[in-house]
């Protein structure tokens, strides 16, 4: 991943960073390369990538290597790097924000887990508010398992579920796991904040397929 960063490419380049900075609101033009974000970036031992690789992959132009990485899908959005960095860069959003260009792209993530993951917290979410242990853990392992069925891999599925009975039971015995449905006002105008949503998702993908959007001066 590293050594792609060195790759330099202008034609894209200025159509990814205005992308970037304009949904994050992240000047990452600031970005001097000092690694003090990496110094204190609680995942990057574990994906191999570092909020100032990142960075260098947007300003170099490497859409699809900024796009899908490991750093992208298991920022823990614990602003470290924020706090450290010299000139205020949030790489937090900024990773935010390329997650959601991933998905808006279709970007099928290198683990697959953690996407089911979100997706299952915004589904509890937009549904009532608040987030259901019981429909959380449901959803996303219903995903989670229907990935090994789809791929013939009934013995990793009837492991994952035996796993799970035995982790819910367990949790359940020393009341870590709540059965009850809890609930939130103001689930409505939730509800059409993520019809928005996907609305101009549908309207941005729509834009870049006729080549409209962020182009090039």
């Amino acid at each position: 991943m590293i050594p792609s960063a060195t790759i330099y490419n202008p034609q894209s380049a200025k159509t990814l960073i205005d992308e970037v900075i304009e949904r994050s609101n992240q000047n990452i033009y600031a970005c001097y390369q000092c690694r003090r974000c990496a110094s204190g970036c609680t995942v990057g031992e574990e994906t191999g990538i570092t909020p100032d690789v990142l960075i260098r992959l947007i300003i170099t132009g490497n859409r699809e290597e900024a796009l899908d990485n490991a750093l992208v899908w298991q920022c823990v959005s614990c602003y470290t790097c924020g706090t450290r960095c010299p000139n205020n860069i949030q790489s937090g959003r900024v990773t935010e924000t390329l997650k959601k260009m991933s998905r808006e792209e279709d970007v099928i993530p290198l683990n697959p887990n953690i996407a089911y993951f979100h997706d299952a917290f915004v589904q509890g979410c937009t549904r009532w508010g608040r987030v259901n242990e019981m429909e959380f853990m449901g959803y996303y392992e219903l995903k989670n398992i229907g990935k090994h069925l789809v791929n013939f891999q009934f013995k990793k599925a009837y492991d994952e579920i035996v796993l799970q009975v035995r982790l819910g039971a367990s949790m359940f015995k020393q009341k870590r796991l709540h059965l009850k449905l809890h609930t939130s006002r103001g689930r409505k105008e939730v509800k059409q904040f993520y019809k928005m949503a996907l609305k101009k998702k549908a309207t941005l993908k729509n834009d870049k397929k006729s080549g409209i959007g962020f182009r090039l001066d």
